[in-house]
């Protein structure tokens, strides 16, 4: 079984937007242009990801690719049509 131990932080300037790094290289491979976007990153948690493990707005095999493949994974906050389709444009009927 494959797992990797990752930190996840969130944006003090961004509700909802999280970083998810590798736990022993942490912050080292994100991009000085995202971290400034990002803000300074607060640490939320710990986790020992796993592809039997269930994110609640992620797919975790994406997230541990995106880790292998860039050093980290931004999950940006849901959008509002995401949340409520009724959200939105009035649709004929």
């Amino acid at each position: 079984m494959i797992k990797r131990i990752c930190a996840v932080y969130r944006s003090p300037c961004t509700e909802g937007m999280y970083l998810y790094v590798d736990h022993q290289e942490d912050l080292a491979k994100v991009p000085e242009g995202l971290l400034a976007r990002f803000g300074k990153p607060v640490r939320a948690m710990t986790l020992v990801l796993t592809a039997e493990r269930k994110l609640s707005r992620a797919d975790v095999a994406k997230v541990m690719q995106e880790i292998a493949d860039n050093g980290f994974y931004l999950q940006l906050p849901p959008q509002p049509e995401r949340l409520n389709p009724m959200v939105g444009p009035e649709r004929d009927g």
